[in-house]
């Protein structure tokens, strides 16, 4: 019996041994909104929502000396994980990354809207959000991002399921001063095996006294005939004291065809954190949604958020 003993102490401690090497860690975090909102275009819905969502965040060291992480997202109303990433930092040559879900910051994606604010953008929850935005898709991408000489680039590449073509883009940006960021990004979005959409945009953000600015300037090519779009965006923020933000931007979307008119979108929002817990508000609105002459839109919430 004693034998016995030592020999499954024994095998117990080899165990710890093995796989000591491979430590790591695992947080858990989540957070949870509570917001009421009145909607132009759904005025009879229910003004009440809630959202929530727990990240699982992993990380750990490899022996040559690189870090691996892995992030799983559930967010709300989904029983499997909404979102995920698996990062090898590489040090110096650069991260090396895999995404579903999420742009992780590579890529287009990362650079959809720079413009600063408080709360939502000026587009988010209108109907014609999607106009004039850059866009990539984000299921089971590959991307790499490095920084070079001050520089930080980041491409992405994601090949369609259907055979018809692949997706594309590359972002970058460069802090010149600690106030002044300029950045660029271009995407490539195969639609069929003989179209492929094609968008950029460039802007820059600049900071001084608790106040950001912003200008972005954003086309896209689309393959179908008479539907380019361009999108003007300009926003600022001011940071009032260290819990309170408030903002205010517009962006005007000009259609190729000419049947269309302008959309011209505005937006304000505000925001006090005390702690782990925010207070929102936002009131967005969009006259010629999509290029329709009268046809208007409005969006307005207030919510409160919990991070744990």
């Amino acid at each position: 019996m004693t034998n016995l003993k030592k020999l499954g102490l024994t095998a117990l401690a080899g165990s710890l041994v093995a796989t000591s090497a491979y430590a790591g860690s695992l947080d858990v975090t989540g957070s949870a909104k509570v917001s009421y909102t009145s909607d132009g275009a759904a005025a009879a819905a229910n003004p009440w929502t809630m959202s929530r969502a727990i990240t699982f965040s992993g990380a750990g060291e490899l022996d040559n000396g690189m870090n691996v992480a892995v992030t799983m997202v559930t967010d709300t109303g989904s029983t499997t994980f909404s979102s995920s990433s698996l990062v090898l930092d590489m040090g110096d040559a650069g991260s090396l990354a895999l995404l579903n879900g999420m742009s992780g910051g590579y890529g287009a994606g990362a650079y959809q809207d720079k413009m600063p604010t408080a709360g939502e953008q000026v587009w988010d929850d209108l109907d014609g959000e999607a106009n004039g935005l850059l866009t990539m898709d984000s299921a089971n991408t590959i991307a790499y991002g490095n920084t070079v000489s001050g520089v930080n680039f980041s491409v992405n590449y994601n090949k369609n399921t259907d055979n018809n073509g692949s997706d594309k883009s590359i972002g970058l940006d460069y802090s010149p001063t600690d106030s002044l960021m300029i950045f660029a990004a271009a995407s490539d979005q195969a639609g069929s095996a003989t179209t492929t959409d094609k968008a950029n945009s460039f802007g820059a953000t600049y900071t001084n006294m608790g106040a950001t600015i912003g200008i972005q300037l954003t086309s896209v090519d689309d393959a179908t005939a008479d539907a380019d779009t361009d999108r003007t965006h300009i926003s600022a923020s001011f940071a009032v004291n260290e819990n309170l933000s408030v903002s205010y931007g517009m962006s005007t979307v000009e259609f190729e065809s000419a049947s269309k008119t302008d959309q011209e979108d505005t937006g304000f929002a505000a925001s006090y954190t005390m702690g782990s817990m925010t207070f929102g508000a936002s009131v967005n609105s969009s006259d010629n949604v999509s290029g329709t002459s009268g046809t208007d839109d409005t969006h307005k919430e207030m919510s409160v958020a919990f991070a744990f």
